[in-house]
């Protein structure tokens, strides 16, 4: 494996872990609470961290590849916040306040997921440079010109 592919695995792996902490830490801050009332935290946290993570991990990675894995992770750890589990145990609720927070978290966190990865894959690549068969090749002497070692 040439040292590219190496640092590329390390940065996707990176981008996943800090994704997925991060979607953990919005998900469990829900519920956050100060003086009774609730504090939405999660809910600008969400599109703020995915817009971030997805362009930061291309900018480190070079990768559009790499870059789309934070979105991803975080789709999957909110998407398995909304599971109940066989104790009865949810994290992400659908009712009262709780739930139109849960709501706007996952709208905001999707659609900024979204828009950072079509932003970076809707992104025109520069051109290849195109080279002309015919030009003379650069690393070769030209016998024409006096003073070019042959």
């Amino acid at each position: 494996m040439t040292s590219r592919i190496i640092a590329r695995v390390g940065w996707a792996l990176a981008a996943v872990v800090v994704a997925t902490w991060l979607a953990l830490v919005q998900v469990f801050w829900l519920p956050l609470r100060v003086g009774g009332v609730p504090v939405p935290l999660s809910v600008l946290a969400a599109p703020v961290g995915n817009l971030l993570l997805v362009g930061l991990a291309y900018r480190l990675s070079g990768s559009r590849a790499v870059a789309v894995l934070p979105a991803l992770a975080w789709l999957v750890v909110a998407l398995a916040a909304m599971v109940r589990r066989p104790e009865g145990d949810l994290v992400l609720v659908g009712t009262g306040t709780l739930g139109v927070f849960g709501i706007l978290f996952l709208i905001a966190g999707v659609v900024a997921g979204a828009f950072a990865c079509g932003r970076l894959l809707g992104a025109v690549r520069p051109p290849a440079p195109v080279t002309d068969p015919t030009a003379p090749d650069p690393t070769v002497p030209d016998p024409t010109v006096p003073g070019t070692p042959r």
